[in-house]
């Protein structure tokens, strides 16, 4: 199964207090909202996606307690971007001075595009749409955001005013300046 997306524009303009409901009424589903208002409802991926994504989410976070730069955090955490969208890549990661710099709610979505971000795609997931997931991430402000694609054994980079590189069977991603020492062994991730 596909995500699903819902036109609320004929009915209701959800509030981010109404769609933190919404989302808190509805724990088993992971849900997102567009810049535009339409509201994205993800099915739960199989095991294999949920395995590849704990170890990504694993291997950003030991990077990150030896490096202390930044806070990780999973596909359960909501970002507003600039935009107005809330999205939730699958692994995200924010550096330490930004977050010191907010003054929000911990408990609502974080006010702020993540300066990188890792989605993973599923077997349920179209390609097309995360390419344009991706591309509002950095008009938003994401400074590297990698997509892995499993099937293909390719992973897209994204970067700020550059062209999408895209490589085939790549072993190793590093985290260039944006996470200064991360490398990402893609053998746990496509094997």
């Amino acid at each position: 199964m596909t995500a699903l997306t819902l036109n609320l524009e004929p009915i209701t303009d959800l509030t981010d207090e109404q769609f933190k409901d919404l989302c808190q009424a509805n724990p088993d589903l992971q849900l997102e909202l567009t810049a535009a208002g339409e509201l994205i409802v993800m099915p739960p991926t199989g095991w294999e996606s949920g395995r590849r994504n704990a170890n990504l989410t694993t291997d950003l976070n030991l990077w990150n307690r030896q490096a202390k730069l930044g806070i990780v955090f999973d596909s359960s955490t909501g970002f507003k971007l600039p935009n107005g969208a809330i999205r939730s890549p699958d692994a995200a990661w924010v550096k330490q001075d930004r977050l010191d710099a907010l003054n929000s709610d911990p408990d609502g979505f974080l006010p702020l595009a993540p300066d990188f971000v890792i989605e993973l795609r599923s077997a349920s997931d179209r390609l097309k749409p995360l390419q344009a997931k991706m591309q509002e991430y950095i008009e938003n402000g994401v400074r590297l955001g990698w997509l892995l694609n499993p099937k293909d054994q390719t992973v897209a980079i994204y970067r700020p005013d550059q062209t999408v590189e895209v490589l085939q069977f790549p072993a190793r991603l590093s985290g260039e300046e944006i996470l200064v020492g991360f490398e990402l062994d893609l053998k746990g991730i496509f094997n």
